[in-house]
């Protein structure tokens, strides 16, 4: 695939400081964005900013500090609410990140199920869509089922078609997988889950890197996302939920802001968003996330995918010469995150060989066991690409991988 444009990525990556370091001598090759992205100056200097100039609590204060706080603060989630495309402010809430999202809602449906209801998942779910669904059903009684994937690691919708029934009340599946890359169709999951009554939670954690979500076109019902994939900090992310669900789910903790009167004979709930943001917020996290979103947006989603599809077409030819490698995760709809192994070698001894040289990436089940149990495997190698990647990181990695290959064989 040729770019329509060019793409200034040795611009782009001045923005990141922490691309000039080397890590044992030598450059660093950073190719673990699945797992956290790294954080553009224009990101560090709001940090910076928040903690030097207006550091205070939100919503209760009256002074100029906690102001100036609170209008940067909900700025932000105007910010995060055009940028999803949310019909409503309220309908987004800042969460610690996707996995405190995903249980803020299966704890609201412990109250909403009953026994013998059924509720889905994928078997391409990282851990945090699989372990909290698992909860609910021991304390609820429903039933869990799985749609199952494929050898190129693509779900099998036939088999979802048949899972659904009238007794279906909710259906969560990611958007891309973490482990594999693959682009699921939620369109058409969403869409039969409706039709059958049932709402529908997408965990965006690997989408929004490199897509903009449009959860009114999507007509989703809840979905969540992480800053810290998305060129911001750690510690902050966001539920979107359609409003008239958000007022069905009962308050996921309780304390300070999520009230409206409180008495010792009975306490009444905010109004959303504030009745499940229990407590001081990440306050700069939050802001941080906004600024965080209009530097992707600076660079434009639409040049962000052509490029790391550019580069994920570059890296799996490039990998596939290498003799014994096999790549997991074959979709012909994916995202720039290559899974892989060398036939007789360990992921975990190829990923240390590679920290030796500079190059990062990640080794393992990527919390998602249920992905190598079906492939028969321990865990792979994920290399991760991000719009501030190189073809020649890519070479580099490429000679490492041999280079490790010559060692342990």
């Amino acid at each position: 695939m040729k770019l329509e444009t060019p793409f200034n990525v040795e611009a782009l990556r001045k923005d990141f400081p922490i691309l000039n370091r080397e890590v044992n001598g030598k450059p660093l090759v950073y190719f673990d964005n699945a797992a956290t992205s790294q954080t553009p100056q224009q990101v560090i200097d709001c940090i910076v900013d928040y903690y030097s100039n207006y550091n205070a609590n939100i919503h209760r204060g009256v002074h100029t500090l906690s102001q100036e706080a609170t209008d940067k603060y909900e700025a932000a989630r105007l910010k995060i609410q055009k940028h999803f495309n949310a019909n409503k402010s309220h309908e987004i809430i800042f969460t610690s990140g996707t996995t405190h999202g995903i249980n803020l809602v299966a704890n609201g449906f412990s109250s909403l199920l009953n026994k013998g209801d059924e509720i889905i998942v994928s078997a391409l779910e990282h851990h945090s869509n699989i372990v909290p669904w698992q909860m609910l059903c021991e304390r609820t009684g429903a039933i869990l089922k799985v749609i199952p994937m494929n050898e190129d690691g693509e779900l099998v919708i036939s088999e979802y078609d048949k899972l659904l029934s009238n007794n279906t009340r909710l259906v969560f599946v990611n958007h891309i997988s973490n482990a594999l890359g693959t682009i699921n169709p939620i369109e058409a999951i969403i869409e039969k889950a409706h039709q059958i009554g049932a709402a529908v939670l997408i965990d965006g954690a690997q989408a929004c890197p490199h897509i903009k979500p449009d959860v009114q076109a999507l007509d989703v019902d809840f979905y969540v996302a992480s800053a810290h994939k998305m060129c911001g900090p750690t510690g902050v992310g966001i539920l979107y939920g359609k409003e008239a669900w958000l007022n069905k789910l009962p308050p996921y903790q309780g304390g300070g802001e999520m009230i409206a009167e409180v008495t010792f004979e009975k306490t009444t709930y905010a109004d959303l968003p504030h009745k499940f943001e229990a407590g001081t917020p990440n306050i700069c996290g939050g802001i941080a996330f906004g600024a965080a979103i209009d530097y992707m947006n600076q660079v434009g989603f639409n040049a962000i995918a052509d490029y790391e599809h550019d580069l994920l077409e570059y890296a799996t030819k490039k990998l596939l010469e290498i003799e014994g490698l096999k790549i997991y995760g074959t979709s012909k709809h994916k995202t720039s995150v290559i899974s892989f192994n060398i036939a007789g070698i360990h992921p975990y001894d190829i990923g240390t060989i590679l920290d030796k040289m500079g190059i990062a990436v990640r080794t393992g089940h990527h919390c998602a066991q249920p992905i190598m149990d079906f492939f028969k495997i321990p865990g792979t190698v994920r290399a991760s690409f991000a719009f501030y990647n190189t073809k020649a990181e890519i070479d580099a990695l490429v000679e490492g991988v041999k280079k490790a290959t010559n060692m342990l064989l």
